[in-house]
């Protein structure tokens, strides 16, 4: 399980126990495959332990179309009755020698921004932003935890919070 040195609780997962069946749908890149596997890899070991339910798995080329593409797979279950409870949003964006890193970044956090306020559904933001390569491997299983990991325990604690206030 991940390891974060700077918040014990937000790996506390005794409120999520025996939740019945919590579901999910995860969208993620294409691009830096290596690193969006082993996000997706960490993030099932937990949330399918908790007895979790992935609905679907879609992959976009980049990060820059993860909100267009939660858009859409919310429209999808929209009408449902089995419809994910919470949508994760999967990339990494590695800095290169353009602004484009800034860019992207800045418009993928802002495109989750807007679809956390105005779906009934919350998007989980598990985007690496790194300088480099190095980086990504110490949030995945290094110095810095898992973050995929990190991405499941969210995910369960927000579909808590969203079925205890409906």
């Amino acid at each position: 399980m991940a390891q974060s040195q700077h918040s014990e609780s937000l790996l506390d997962t005794h409120l999520i126990e025996n939740m019945a069946l919590p579901k999910v749908a995860i969208v993620h890149t294409e691009w830096n495959d290596k690193i969006i596997n082993e996000l997706i890899n960490g993030f099932e070991g937990v949330f399918h332990k908790f007895g979790g339910d992935i609905l679907e798995k879609v992959a976009v080329p980049g990060c820059f179309e993860l909100p267009f593409a939660i858009k859409q797979v919310w429209a999808h279950y929209e009408k449902q009755e089995n419809k994910p409870e919470a949508i994760i949003a999967f990339g990494a964006v590695i800095r290169g020698g353009t602004p484009h890193f800034e860019y992207v970044s800045q418009a993928v956090t802002e495109g989750i921004l807007q679809l956390n306020l105005t779906l009934p559904v919350p998007i989980i933001f598990g985007v690496l932003t790194l300088d480099n390569e190095d980086q990504a491997w110490e949030r995945l299983g290094g110095t810095h935890g898992h973050k995929g990991e990190e991405a499941a325990i969210t995910a369960l604690k927000m579909i808590r919070n969203s079925r205890k206030l409906m």
